[in-house]
């Protein structure tokens, strides 16, 4: 049986990691070694955090309505809830954005839901 060789997919290999690893620091980008464990690492905190990302969004949106409906002297659950009760479907992303730029629109809207509520 012939021998087998593996220098051109491991070539291949090292290749492949030590370009994503490309503007680490110190060895993590020219030892191979050390740029795999770098590399890894990485995309794992990239995989984690993709997921942690829309936790820190969510807790920014909410703090930016919550801020917004303490300026129109309501606390953020009665509004969430009235707006619940009313059938309004702003979801909140939407909501702290209203928030954001136009204080005016946000006061009409948290009048118009407290109103019946």
């Amino acid at each position: 049986m012939p021998r087998v060789k593996r220098g051109i997919l491991t070539k291949k290999r090292h290749k492949r990691v030590l370009k994503a690893a490309k503007g680490y620091y110190g060895a993590r980008s020219r030892l191979f070694k050390s740029a795999q464990e770098a590399v890894n690492r990485g995309l794992n905190y990239a995989y984690r955090d993709r997921k942690v990302k829309k936790r820190e969004f969510r807790g920014m949106w909410i703090v930016r309505i919550s801020a917004a409906c303490k300026e129109n002297g309501v606390s953020y659950s009665k509004f969430m809830g009235a707006l619940n009760k009313k059938g309004i479907e702003l979801n909140r992303k939407v909501l702290s954005e209203i928030a954001l730029s136009d204080n005016e629109a946000f006061s009409g809207l948290v009048k118009e839901v407290l109103a019946t509520a």
